[in-house]
């Protein structure tokens, strides 16, 4: 079999071309899974993982060894909640059908999920259904061009926002072969560790102001400013919270509409706010969401003002076979019930903090601890080659991700030089889960500093 290089545009990968170091069995596994499912699926680790079962935070391999999960942010409420896994069995078990018949638990679900955005969408939004935050983003991008009559989109600079062809088109993470659209303009990331706090709403501010011009004078003009509120793949910036509210204001002012992509720092990953745009104080104009919505089963949504959908509802309509669905309303449900009943949005406020308490003691003995950053149970910490210059060190953070996989503690990394730990465990991580992977990060530092 051709072995194939790694796109070394992705964070922790697997390097195919070192398969001869995986024991046979693994081996075997990897080839199988390269001849049947092609060269454009990747696997995370040096040295990969079988994965067989999941509770809790934890995750099982072939021969039953526990792995604490710190990174699978998909199953916010934990991996094989009782509860979703009844209410998806329960509903499988009754019907399973598309949302062209009248049902009760959608509408159920809508009138739950509606208030929790605040605002415009609160009093005067729609949801709309879909499987997935890629579909959810392409559908709204869609709803926003029809709106306005123009194709301009402005992200920031390492952005994520799904893999649809219009989405894969404004997603610059996934590397430098993958090219923007046509109509796709970058503003850079708010890098709230390297740049004076006191200007950058301003700086940011006249770096989206000049993206519009150029579309503009490029006769096409602004559709709209997506962003995620954590800058996610930008390296996970949550501070400072007024900068996006007055993007709002200029986009709108422009004729374009704020889209906030909440399908990673949504449903109380961020904290109390339960959505991250809420911490920034903007009322936007749609919300996506997607990943934990249904922990696991594959629903995602669009949040939308009336006004904005109103022309695309008439002219183009919207179908979904799978959006929607009875068995992923049930899940979304119940995720959302559980999300409630036991206050895991405060849950990850108290031990997110907790988690960087523990690496800013770390700091002090290890200085290429650089910057610590996040909110709720997302958490950024950036390794550097050393705290004056601030250089990014990403091949510290890749050792740092591979030693703690070696433990049997699952995180990642991400940005632009990929040296920000990644930190995003289920909500239902505990304190005493965060003092294990604080105790195997310092035992890890202090192997590499040795």
């Amino acid at each position: 079999m051709t072995s194939v290089k790694q796109d070394e545009a992705m964070v922790n990968a697997f390097d195919p071309g070192r398969l001869a170091d995986c024991d046979a069995e693994t081996r075997g596994m990897i080839e199988r899974r390269m001849r049947l499912l092609g060269p454009a699926y990747r696997l995370f680790y040096e040295n990969p993982l079988r994965i067989e079962r999941g509770c809790g935070t934890f995750l099982y391999d072939q021969n039953g060894e526990e792995y604490l999960d710190a990174y699978n942010n998909v199953a916010g409420v934990g991996h094989a909640h009782p509860r979703v896994a009844e209410a998806i069995a329960a509903q499988a078990a009754r019907l399973c059908t598309h949302t062209r018949y009248v049902q009760e638990p959608i509408l159920r679900y809508a009138e739950r999920i509606l208030p929790s955005f605040g605002g415009t969408l609160a009093d005067d939004g729609h949801i709309m259904f879909t499987c997935t935050g890629s579909e959810a983003n392409d559908l709204a991008l869609r709803i926003a061009q029809h709106h306005t009559g123009r194709n301009g989109i402005i992200i920031t600079s390492e952005a994520y926002h799904g893999n649809s062809s219009l989405t894969a088109g404004l997603s610059p993470s996934l590397g430098r072969r993958a090219p923007l659209g046509q109509w796709v303009r970058q503003v850079p990331t708010p890098d709230s560790y390297r740049l004076p706090r006191d200007t950058m709403v301003s700086w940011f501010l006249d770096h989206v102001a000049r993206q519009i011009d150029d579309l503009e004078r490029h006769g096409n003009g602004l559709a709209a400013f997506i962003c995620d509120s954590i800058f996610s793949s930008d390296g996970i910036y949550d501070d400072p919270v007024d900068l996006l509210a007055p993007v709002a204001d200029l986009v709108r002012s422009r004729g374009g509409v704020f889209i906030a992509d909440e399908v990673q720092a949504g449903f109380g990953r961020t904290g109390q706010g339960f959505w991250g745009y809420r911490r920034h104080g903007v009322d936007p104009d749609m919300v996506t969401m997607g990943k934990p919505m249904g922990n696991g089963f594959p629903v995602a949504a669009l949040a939308v003002r009336s006004d904005i959908v109103a022309g695309f509802g008439r002219d183009r309509r919207y179908f979904n076979t799978f959006g929607g669905n009875s068995v992923a309303i049930a899940a979304a449900q119940a995720t959302l019930d559980i999300l409630r009943d036991d206050a895991l949005p405060e849950h990850a406020d108290r031990v997110g903090d907790y988690i960087r308490a523990g690496f800013a003691a770390l700091r002090k003995r290890f200085p290429v601890i650089g910057d610590i950053r996040g909110a709720g149970l997302y958490v950024g910490v950036e390794m550097v080659q050393d705290p004056a210059s601030k250089a990014p060190d990403g091949v510290l953070a890749a050792r740092i991700v591979n030693g703690l996989r070696n433990r049997r503690v699952l995180i990642s990394a991400t940005g632009l030089h990929a040296n920000t730990l990644k930190i995003r465990p289920p909500l239902v991580f505990t304190t005493a889960d965060a003092d294990r992977l604080l105790h195997h990060a310092e035992a890890l530092l202090d192997e590499l500093a040795g």
